[in-house]
């Protein structure tokens, strides 16, 4: 028994002393040269502290501004060398599309056209970022960049065309108002469904990469709601796996039709989403077209640079309602409206840029707001006087080749209308 007992005690110092062994040299040195993990999905530091981070847990991305609210550089290394033409140009588009909105709006409440949708408070994103492309820049656009169209070149005369849905609408028709494209300033059709041109932005930019010696990027606009559709992950996911150069731009508004920010997401607004799924991303001032075209202008330099997609979240705010469809003063108080108007607006921060470097004054404000009043107002009355496309667009340019199906239905509506004509207003349609 006391051998045996000598053995067990024998036995259980050994592994005692082995323990003491392996506590005191092996395992340190094992702890120390495993303090960051090398996983396949991540490569990050180990703790042995359980801590859940969330949206508290870092500092808010800073806003880039060049402007303050008077209109007057911040830092004077940060003022582009934006020619006069070109600043000209910028605040122009936004007074015109001003004009045009008020108009436009009135017209659908006039029962003139069926839809609206206004862009006050978003119009310095639109010149900012415009004037920061080239031409040959492949546009997406979600349906409030018009300011895009009219510094690129597209003249009021299309856009109320497309409104009216006249016979020289480009879209024949086919499309609700508002729903501008040009395949000339290579700008893409907007569509109504919210997100689907971001993954089609995406996938057109990848194709421009397999182009040898590319020289053009693609801009996807969209606003902070559309962002909580399925296809802004998938988009965004896209373009940075497959490095793709496209720029995503986020108008961060306030609000998705009724529905503020507060209860769209949760969380640091949309651009907290960009360094997470591995794109290079700036959030800017939206007021303030500087800061858009600085953004913009090296977002540009590097896509093309290196491949490698960019987040801009541009942070503005919708000061008209979300369309024709929609009362605004149902879900805010006039007081937000109001402090955003006089406070925060894109065009008078412009506007008292310009007068201080000595390009613009009252007189010549004035002079510009009127003209651009007579020019919608005349483009109005003209579109409404032309006639509805000839009937036979409503099935044309689908196919390629028409099929047989689509070739009856023209014949049989054909003989119908010789048939009941009387009873159809033909001389409000263009003949053939």
């Amino acid at each position: 028994m006391a051998l045996h007992s000598g053995v067990s005690f024998v036995r259980l110092n050994g592994f005692r002393h082995l323990a003491r062994l392996l506590s005191t040299h092996r395992k340190p040195n094992i702890v120390q040269n495993e303090k960051n993990a090398d996983f396949p999905g991540a490569k990050a530091p180990y703790v042995t502290e359980i801590k859940f981070l969330n949206e508290s847990s870092y500092d808010p991305i800073p806003i880039y501004r060049v402007l303050d609210n008077n209109g007057e550089v911040i830092d004077n290394n940060e003022e582009p060398n934006i020619d006069r033409d070109t600043l000209l140009n910028m605040y122009k588009s936004m007074i015109q599309l001003s004009q045009m909105d008020k108009i436009l709006y009135e017209s659908q409440r006039q029962g003139r056209i069926s839809f609206y949708m206004t862009n006050y408070g978003e119009e310095g994103i639109h010149v900012g970022s415009a004037a920061a492309l080239s031409p040959k820049d492949l546009v997406f656009a979600q349906y409030r960049e018009v300011g895009v169209f009219l510094f690129r070149g597209y003249t009021v005369t299309e856009l109320v065309n497309q409104c009216y849905g006249n016979c020289e609408d480009p879209g024949k028709g086919k499309q609700m108002p508002v729903h501008y494209g040009s395949k000339q300033h290579n700008i893409v059709t907007i569509s109504s469904p919210l997100a689907t041109q971001m993954p089609q932005a995406v996938g057109a930019a990848y194709a421009l990469k397999r182009i040898p010696n590319n020289d053009r990027c693609v801009i996807c606009y969209f606003g902070e709601g559309a962002a909580s559709e399925g296809d802004a992950h998938a988009a965004f996911n896209f373009a940075a796996t497959l490095d793709c150069p496209v720029i995503m731009l986020c108008r961060n508004n306030g609000y998705a039709i009724s529905t503020p920010t507060g209860e769209q997401y949760r969380g640091d607004g949309i651009a907290s989403r960009g360094p997470a799924l591995g794109l290079n991303t700036v959030r800017v001032d939206g007021t303030d077209p500087l800061a858009v075209y600085n953004a913009v202008t090296r977002a540009r330099e590097l896509v093309l640079g290196t491949n490698k997609p960019v987040l801009i979240e541009a942070m503005s705010y919708r000061v008209g309602h979300h369309s024709t469809s929609d009362d605004s003063s149902a879900y805010r108080p006039l007081e937000e409206i109001d402090k955003w108007t006089k406070d925060e607006s894109p065009i008078q921060k412009f506007r008292l840029y310009l007068e201080q470097k000595g390009l613009w004054n009252e007189e010549a404000d004035k002079a510009w707001a009127k003209e651009c009043r007579n020019t919608v107002v005349r483009t109005m009355q003209d579109a409404e006087k032309k006639k509805l496309p000839h009937w036979k667009e409503m099935l044309e340019d689908v196919y390629y080749d028409m099929p047989p199906r689509i070739q009856k239905q023209i014949q049989q509506m054909e003989d119908h209308l010789k048939k009941y004509q009387e009873h159809y207003p033909l001389n409000r349609y263009q003949s053939e």
